[in-house]
């Protein structure tokens, strides 16, 4: 099939870009729809007259963004999920007649999972995903022991809806396990239980955000808060990240409703905020009235020292909400999570709560309160710490090994660091494409489910690197795959330059 597609050679856009633009113009306008066969590289270069690298090019652009997948022994086509559906949140609809008005008080609210599903289709050798576990630590025989004991006393609990704020069971023995590992004093009253820690945020939004609210949030940061803040048509207030987390000096002195934060382990870039900046940024909060949602995704995975109190454990104000998952240590396909909120929030939050759902399944609210209580949960989280610090080293290892000194931060805690590269690397998005090509998967800032606004001095150079779901020799091997592909495109490079200057030379 050939492709309409028409090439300017006097245009001061490259080719590249010409193609690029021509081809995500036919995908989004609907002309080449998902699941399309398009050409070969070889195919469109020969129709177009160019250089089959160019085509290569946009075609490793055009998949490292999500527009089009590759399959061995099917080729290329137009991606199933295009990234595109993931910005309807920030488009608004103009209404053509006075009945079409509705329609723009209707919040569009975005798709944020593309990069997953994309994961599925395109087969990798290594991908270094940071949000994933190592599904080999799962503890199936216990977890299937407690699931067969707690559905023989199930009673009448399949006959009735559970409490929409969750199996208080479940949440006392959330309430005790917060008090000892993070330093918060709550009752079991202020914690809702929720399908992860997404629906988590969506309640606190629901609470706190409207439309023209003013939200902060770290630059970068998590996609999935920017995505679901301008769902409610949020203004979003982007803040700067350095060395020390969040820089709360640069938080706006008022205006600000909401602030999200990612305080133990900054979501993507790995750095800590000390206990000096959480004192000021309460500080700041009381004096603005605002708000705190302190998203906690990975805490429980601390390799140096003793981890610090959680914002929420400092806060004397009541103006900090408590995001907790257990999508980092049991599995995301479990779906729980849970929110903390400030005791004067606690009745809208559970009516809030009630409009979203009549509450979990009661077999798996009620297995991982017993999980808890028996030891088996503080006994999985020390066998997966002690696992997942020795596959963290490993990377630091092999990355060194390969690259010599690399500039690396996150490593105290969590499921991934942050590679900052050197100046004369190329940037972190073009060396994702390289890496993709040999069959590996790294993410820069804006690959992954990060989200940074421009302008962020972490957001060219960062590559983010997860080490939890590969194992030791699958690091090794991805690490040392990495090299070589950014060798091949150094040669590359070196030899495009070569072949310039005998043109040039023979010219003269």
């Amino acid at each position: 099939m050939a492709i309409p597609i028409e090439l300017d050679h006097n245009s001061r856009q490259s080719l590249q870009g010409q193609i690029f633009d021509q081809l995500r113009h036919l995908i989004l306008g609907g002309k080449l729809k998902p699941g399309t066969l398009i050409p070969a590289s070889r195919v469109l270069a020969e129709q177009l007259g160019i250089s089959r690298n160019t085509v290569l090019l946009v075609y490793d652009r055009l998949i490292a963004e999500g527009y089009l997948q590759a399959r061995k022994a099917i080729g290329t086509y137009v991606n199933l999920e295009l990234p595109e559906t993931c910005l309807s949140a920030t488009r608004r609809v103009t209404p053509s007649s006075p009945g079409d008005e509705e329609l723009v008080k209707q919040p569009v609210i975005p798709f944020i999972g593309h990069i997953h599903a994309n994961n599925n289709i395109q087969h990798l050798d290594f991908d270094f995903c940071p949000d994933r576990i190592g599904l080999d630590l799962f503890p199936h025989k216990i977890w299937r022991r407690f699931v067969n004991k707690t559905f023989m006393s199930a009673n009448m609990h399949f006959e009735e809806c559970c409490d929409p704020g969750g199996l208080s069971e479940l949440r006392e023995v959330i309430a005790a396990h917060l008090g000892v590992a993070r330093g918060i004093s709550v009752s079991s009253d202020q914690i809702i239980i929720t399908a992860g820690s997404q629906e988590g945020l969506n309640l606190a939004a629901r609470l706190l955000v409207k439309e023209g609210t003013m939200v902060a949030t770290e630059n970068p940061c998590y996609q999935g808060a920017t995505s679901l803040f301008e769902s409610y048509y949020a203004k979003l207030i982007p803040v700067p990240v350095d060395e020390a987390g969040l820089d709360v000096e640069q938080l706006p002195k008022e205006g600000v409703a909401l602030l999200f934060v990612t305080p133990s382990h900054q979501f993507p870039l790995g750095f800590t905020l000390p206990i000096e900046r959480r004192l000021k940024l309460l500080d700041w909060a009381r004096r603005c009235g605002a708000f705190i949602i302190e998203d906690d995704y990975d805490s429980d995975f601390r390799y140096r020292g003793s981890p610090l109190t959680a914002l929420m454990g400092l806060d004397d104000y009541g103006c900090v909400m408590y995001l907790g998952t257990f999508s980092k240590s049991m599995g995301a396909g479990l779906r729980l999570g849970y929110l903390v909120v400030p005791k004067a929030l606690i009745p809208a939050a559970r009516s809030a709560k009630a409009l979203l759902n009549n509450g979990h399944a009661w077999l798996d609210q009620a297995t991982m309160a017993e999980f808890i209580r028996s030891g088996a949960y503080g006994n999985h989280l020390r066998r997966m710490r002690n696992m997942y610090g020795k596959r963290r080293d490993c990377l630091v290892e092999a990355l060194r090994e390969h690259f010599g000194a690399v500039r690396l931060s996150g490593l105290e805690s969590g499921l991934h660091l942050a590679w900052h590269l050197p100046d004369h690397y190329p940037p972190a998005a073009q060396l994702q494409t390289i890496a993709l090509r040999h069959g590996v998967r790294i993410y820069s800032i804006g690959g992954g489910t990060g989200y940074d606004y421009g302008g962020c001095r972490y957001s060219a150079r960062t590559l983010v690197l997860g080490f939890s779901s590969l194992n030791e020799y699958q690091i090794r091997a991805g690490v040392r795959r990495i090299a070589d592909a950014f060798a091949d495109m150094s040669l590359n490079s070196l030899s495009m330059r070569e072949k310039a200057d005998n043109v040039a030379t023979s010219s003269l």
